[in-house]
């Protein structure tokens, strides 16, 4: 009785752990390596924002996380530069504004996130 309880604590422990490691953030360069497994899905990334544009209460910053860099799409407004952040959006490949505006250098590429949420972190 106590090695069947035992079993099913540890089992359930097992799954608790895989389920909050499949949770976290991911690394830019997993997103980038494979893009297309990331756009049905919602994605967390955590990062330093190194460019931020915005006009009227959206627009986009780039995130590095060390791995690698990407733009991020906001329609709620954008961090500033040096800002550490943590994001969760969609992948979207093949974005563009239309040739209505000059886009960043970087975003003309096409591959971006779309923000549905983001909070500044605390610390370095």
């Amino acid at each position: 009785m106590h090695r069947r309880l035992a079993a099913r604590a540890l089992a359930l422990a097992a799954v608790s752990a895989l389920l909050l490691t499949a949770c976290g953030p991911k690394s830019i360069n997993h997103v980038l390596a494979d893009p297309s497994r990331y756009a049905s899905q919602d994605v967390r990334l955590q990062g330093r924002v190194t460019e931020s544009y915005s006009v009227a209460g959206r627009g986009a910053y780039q995130l590095d996380d060390g791995t690698g860099v990407l733009w991020i799409v906001s329609e709620r407004g954008v961090p500033r530069r040096g800002a550490r952040v943590e994001v969760k959006g969609r992948i979207k490949e093949g974005f563009n504004l239309g040739g209505l505006v000059q886009l960043p250098k970087g975003l003309d590429s096409g591959l971006v996130m779309i923000e549905s949420s983001h909070k500044a972190k605390a610390g370095n």
